[in-house]
């Protein structure tokens, strides 16, 4: 029987949910409250060791202090008759040395405990026989020693002073002992204190901060819910409220802003299926049409219907030619900038443009100087204009193409325009005569497209200008490209003046 092993593999499950992690409003709050508590600990911690270390160096300086007064009690200065023996040094300190609240002192004869004070102590030395044990093996005949030691009664600092009296061959010591955990109680009783206000002032910070986190990250939480909720161009009417000036405030601004470009974009892509939809079905229901009635036995009824739905297809394969230059238009390198001679330029677009009507007399008026433009998506919008003038002005009468270099402010522009002597433009059509496949009822009838002056106002604009309209009705109109001079041309000697 073949052996079966088993391989068990760790991990996710294909298909299973991916872990969460914490949101950014949380993974906030808990960098605050960590560098919160690391500074909290810290300053507590240093405070705590700085106070322990001054409580410790009082409890020293107390002990050591003891050291002197026995010297003069010794020596007899605080007494009426000398001092003989050992024994009566050590009763007229236990008389005169009176321990602190949380000291207790022993007196040894012979390295025995022998004397205590006749007050209340609050721990009696000679109760621990191994602390006793201790200090008579640490005692040092002539000098004095000082430590701590654990002990059933507490943590204990003492301090043996060896005492000796001229003539009496006894030894004695007086030990004095101070209780450190006593000493450090109300020091330990400040630290829990502060551990509290510590935890408490976290919590304030944490909610603060989670407050506060909140509001600076609300514009985002909208903005992720306005995005996973605009799916359609009617979505993209939802926008951020904008409150405050800071940084977030800002890109809340600035994503409206993106908003606002998305659904002006959407909405022209509406228009504009719509509108190529509306264009295509014509010339698609004339060449059908005839198709459906044609004869195919009949050679001239082919050769007719041949040569109708070539040139539908050419118009609209000049419509597709223009929707896809509109398209390009708004990309970011849709034109390639490059210095030009304005008067060479001028004049060299005016050539071209009088081969569009040769009967008809055409004049150019040129400014001087150098700009920077993409010369070829000019010529082509500026002869476009050229165009619509031959087509729509009065047979016969002359047609201006001119270039000028204004000022508005401080900054001067570059005027590119095309002037005729027709009938001009009804004021109710100007607001939409360059619009995509927007006609006008007298050019109905006309070819073309329908987009040439939408191509032209979208080349001036990818140029950083606009394309405008001007002239009153029954004096002509002039159509003027208006784009930024870029700085460094040269104006000509009459602009300057």
């Amino acid at each position: 029987m073949p052996h079966i092993r088993i391989v068990r593999r760790h991990g996710r499950a294909a298909g299973a949910e991916p872990r969460r992690v914490l949101s950014v409003r949380s993974r906030i709050v808990v960098a605050i409250l960590a560098v919160a508590a690391l500074g909290l600990a810290a300053s507590g911690v240093a405070s705590y060791v700085v106070q322990r270390r001054a409580v410790l160096a009082a409890v020293d300086a107390q002990l050591l202090h003891t050291v002197p007064n026995l010297k003069t009690i010794a020596a007899g200065k605080t007494s009426a008759a000398p001092l003989t023996s050992v024994d009566a040094v050590l009763r007229v300190a236990m008389q005169q040395m009176i321990p602190a609240s949380n000291e207790s002192v022993l007196g040894f004869v012979d390295k025995k405990p022998a004397l205590v004070p006749a007050v209340n102590l609050p721990f009696r030395i000679d109760k621990d026989g191994a602390l006793v044990a201790r200090i008579v093996a640490e005692a040092h005949p002539t000098l004095v020693v000082i430590g701590t030691a654990k002990s059933p009664l507490g943590t204990l600092r003492y301090l043996i002073v060896p005492v000796k009296v001229a003539g009496d061959p006894s030894t004695g010591l007086y030990v004095a002992a101070i209780d450190l955990d006593a000493e450090l109680r109300a020091l330990a009783d400040s630290f829990q204190t502060y551990l509290r206000v510590a935890l408490g002032a976290l919590a304030l910070v944490g909610l603060v901060a989670w407050f506060v986190a909140g509001r600076l990250l609300r514009p985002i939480r909208l903005l992720r819910d306005a995005a996973a909720s605009s799916s359609t161009a009617a979505d993209l009417t939802q926008r951020i409220p904008v409150t405050g000036r800071d940084d977030v405030s800002e890109l809340a601004t600035t994503i409206n802003a993106m908003f606002d470009r998305l659904q002006d974009s959407a909405r022209s892509q509406v228009r504009l299926l719509n509108d190529v939809g509306h264009e295509l079905k014509t010339p698609i229901t004339i060449i059908r049409g005839h198709l459906e009635l044609l004869d195919a036995a009949n050679v001239g009824d082919v050769e007719a219907t041949r040569a109708l739905a070539i040139e539908e297809l050419d118009r609209m394969s000049t419509l597709v030619s223009d929707i896809s230059l509109l398209a390009a238009s708004r990309a970011p390198h849709f034109v390639t900038l490059a210095e030009v001679d304005i008067d060479s330029f001028t004049h060299a677009v005016g050539a071209k443009a009088s081969a569009l009507d040769p009967a008809r007399p055409w004049s150019v008026e040129s400014a001087t100087g150098l700009a920077l433009i993409d010369a070829g998506h000019i010529t082509q919008a500026w002869l476009q204009l050229a165009d619509n003038a031959v087509k729509y002005s009065t047979p016969g009468e002359p047609i201006v193409i001119a270039s000028e270099v204004s000022k508005t402010g401080a900054s001067p522009w570059l005027n590119l325009s095309v002037r005729d002597a027709g009938p001009g433009i009804a004021t109710d059509a100007r607001d939409r005569i360059f619009e995509r496949f927007s006609r006008l009822e007298s050019s109905r009838g006309t070819e073309g497209s329908g987009l040439g002056l939408s191509i032209v106002s979208a080349i001036a604009e990818a140029h950083g200008g606009t394309a405008v309209l001007s002239g009153e009705p029954g004096q002509g109109s002039t159509f003027t490209i208006r784009i930024p001079l870029v700085a460094g041309t040269q104006l000509s000697q009459e602009d300057k003046e």
